[in-house]
């Protein structure tokens, strides 16, 4: 038995079986290429920024009784983005949002928010959201179609993603996106006082990441 080849973590042994070098060589490169794949996986998911929660924000707004826009927003969040205007499919935006940390401003509207006429965040302690499809005509301004899970009920949704910036950091680089849309919060099963509420809920998610 001889050791023909050695290659990303792979010993590839023959005993006298015939094979020839078409065959081997055929391995070889399918070895290769496994080999070239890993490395470009892993050099993208690098390339990824996380999210910095202490410099992110995510605003909520609802029309109260028809009359005013109540704001408030969301406390604790993670994720990580990467947008690439070269090559669309190697961007990634991912987020998730701990609903429990909603923070309108009164303590006893937040226990309300958190129960089941709303978030019921003990059944459903987090909104996520992650990207699926990326396209640019800018450089700047992606559009995102992607999964927003909320209630335990995914919708997909298609938002306006713009790139604010980038820099360095204390710790090395760091980047920056926003988005606003808006939803409808009936989609997602949130019916609690439709009426004296809206049914439109204006997002307003603004991410800094580091490497």
């Amino acid at each position: 038995m001889r050791v023909i080849a050695i290659g990303a973590g792979v010993l590839v042994l023959v005993a006298g079986m015939g094979i020839g070098a078409a065959s081997l060589t055929g391995r070889s490169a399918a070895i290769g290429t496994a080999a070239a794949a890993g490395t470009a996986a892993a050099a993208q998911s690098a390339a990824a920024y996380k999210v910095d929660a202490v410099h992110s924000t995510v605003l909520y707004s609802i029309l109260h009784f028809g009359a005013a826009f109540n704001y408030g927003r969301f406390d604790k969040l993670s994720g990580s983005f990467v947008l690439d205007a070269a090559n669309p499919s190697a961007s990634s935006l991912e987020i998730t949002v701990d609903a429990a940390s909603i923070n309108s401003g009164n303590a006893q509207r937040d226990e309300h928010l958190r129960s089941d006429t709303f978030f019921a965040t003990g059944e459903f302690p987090a909104i996520t959201f992650k990207g699926k499809e990326f396209a640019s005509t800018d450089g700047k301004t992606f559009t995102v179609t992607g999964d927003l899970t909320m209630l335990g009920k995914t919708k997909p949704v298609t938002v306006k993603v713009e790139k604010t910036g980038e820099g360095q950091g204390q710790r090395g680089p760091v980047a920056g996106v926003r988005s606003v849309f808006t939803i409808k919060r009936s989609e997602f099963g949130m019916n609690g006082l439709q009426g004296p509420l809206g049914d439109d809920v204006e997002l307003i998610v603004s991410l800094e990441g580091g490497r």
